[in-house]
């Protein structure tokens, strides 16, 4: 089935305003969709954030083998960046990092985890093109016709593995913790409405 409809199909076409002359750029998602498909990613990751993320495995940085960290981990206490971080004179980040794209509900000060990735490099990874950065594209044009709130933001893990192999293995367990709605492994839990639009 083709997965522009099969996302759709969560909604009532009511709720979205269709144009048969450019099906995909012209698509108006309610004010009520939207809260409501926030809401749920929200019910999912607020009690992660409220506790932190333990017992996330990570190498040591002058070993091969995994040792399990027994601190908590929350991404919301990580710097945040404006998604235009890479276009500043000088990097704030380099090397090897597992990062969070994220949006701040500005009415209730609610976070949500839209992506997890990895990268070798945190100082260029963003510079060039990223499928996320359409999907964040489609997301804010959508909120903001819907006139909805939205403080997205890009966050940087550095303390990972530098081995890249065990670098993705740490990203795969935050990714199904957390269940981000743009990464392509849980796109299907939330029927993303933003990643349907893209080509």
């Amino acid at each position: 089935m083709n997965k522009f409809l099969r996302q759709y199909d969560l909604f009532n076409k009511k709720d979205i305003d269709f144009s048969e002359n450019n099906l995909l750029q012209d698509i108006f998602i309610d004010k009520k969709i939207i809260m409501k498909w926030q809401e749920q990613i929200i019910n999912h990751q607020s009690t992660i954030f409220k506790s932190g993320y333990k017992d996330v495995i990570q190498s040591s940085l002058f070993e091969s083998s995994l040792e399990e960290i027994n601190e908590f981990f929350n991404p919301v206490e990580l710097t945040p960046l404006p998604l235009s971080f890479w276009r500043w004179p000088k990097s704030m980040h380099e090397g090897p990092a597992v990062y969070f794209v994220m949006d701040q509900m500005i009415d209730s000060d609610e976070n949500i985890i839209l992506y997890v990735g990895e990268t070798i490099s945190a100082e260029k990874r963003w510079k060039g093109e990223h499928d996320c950065k359409k999907y964040l594209s489609s997301y804010s044009d959508s909120l903001q016709k819907a006139n909805v709130s939205s403080k997205l933001n890009i966050r940087f893990w550095l303390d990972v593995p530098f081995n890249t192999k065990e670098r993705r293995k740490l990203e795969q367990k935050l990714i199904q913790a957390w269940l981000p709605p743009f990464n392509k492994e849980t796109r299907g839990i939330w029927s993303t409405p933003f990643t349907s639009q893209i080509n």
